[in-house]
C-alpha cells in the first residue's frame, strides 16, 4: 500500500486546521520568593476585579511579581484585604503591568516585605 506524500501533508493540514487557537485567561500572575523569577515560585491566573490575600510563602516575602502580557494591571497593597488603609502617602506604590520595571526584583523599591493583599483590573482604552 503506498501513500502519497500529498495525502499525508492534506491530511496534517486539515487536522491543524481544524484546532482552535486556545487564548490564554487575563489576569496570569508569576509570583516568587526570590528576585529574578527564584525561589518558591506560583503561576497563577487571578480573578479580576477581586482583593486577593496573600498567604506564606508569599506573605510579606514576594520579589517577584510579574504580570503576563495581557492588557491589565495590579496594584499591590500594604493593607490585608477588608483592611483601612491608614498611610498618608496610599497603601499601593501604584499599577504592576507587563512592562513595570521592577516587577522581576520589588526589593528594589523596597516593597518585598510589605506587600500583603493586591487586586488586578482590566486597563482602561485611553480616549
Amino acid at each position: 500500500m503506498k501513500v502519497s506524500i500529498a495525502g499525508i501533508v492534506a491530511a496534517a493540514a486539515a487536522l491543524a486546521s481544524s484546532s482552535p487557537i486556545i487564548k490564554r485567561e487575563v489576569g496570569g500572575i508569576l509570583m516568587c520568593t526570590g528576585a529574578n523569577a527564584t525561589g518558591t515560585c506560583e503561576h497563577k491566573v487571578y480573578k479580576l476585579d477581586t482583593c486577593h490575600q496573600l498567604k506564606k510563602p508569599f506573605l510579606e516575602n514576594v520579589k517577584t511579581f510579574a504580570p503576563d502580557g495581557e492588557d491589565f494591571r495590579c496594584f499591590p497593597r500594604l493593607s490585608d484585604c477588608g483592611g483601612i488603609c491608614t498611610s498618608p502617602t496610599g497603601c499601593t506604590f501604584g499599577a504592576v503591568t507587563f512592562d513595570y520595571e521592577n516587577k522581576y526584583n520589588l526589593s528594589a523599591i523596597q516593597w518585598d516585605n510589605l506587600f500583603r493583599s493586591f487586586d488586578c483590573v482590566l486597563n482602561e482604552e485611553e480616549k
